[in-house]
């Protein structure tokens, strides 16, 4: 069986089997948006104003502070489901907009 080209965990093998000792920990990132909005037809990010777009990210980059943590519970109650099915999870972080 030959790996796909864009399968570059291919690379990584040789270099786990020239390491036994150390047992390999892979990451992946689930990255959403959440929305909001009037009805169907008319949605925006969570925490964005009603129109237009927020301020430069500075002041809510990875959402640090109360003021900026845009849906904070909704985040908290996914991890805590992940948790709960058993997906081992190292930590979270709000990226770069609200929502």
């Amino acid at each position: 069986m030959v790996p796909t080209k864009t399968n570059f965990r291919t690379h990584a093998r040789p270099i786990f089997e020239a390491c036994p000792e150390e047992v390999p920990w892979y990451g992946i990132e689930q990255e959403y948006t959440l929305l909001t909005g009037f009805d169907k037809f008319n949605t925006h990010p969570y925490g964005w104003p009603s129109s237009g777009y927020p301020g430069p990210q500075g002041p809510y980059y990875c959402s640090v502070g109360g003021n900026v943590c845009f849906g904070r519970a909704i985040a908290d109650a996914h991890y805590k489901a992940c948790l709960y099915a058993g997906i081992n999870i190292s930590g979270t972080n709000a990226e770069v907009m609200p929502g």
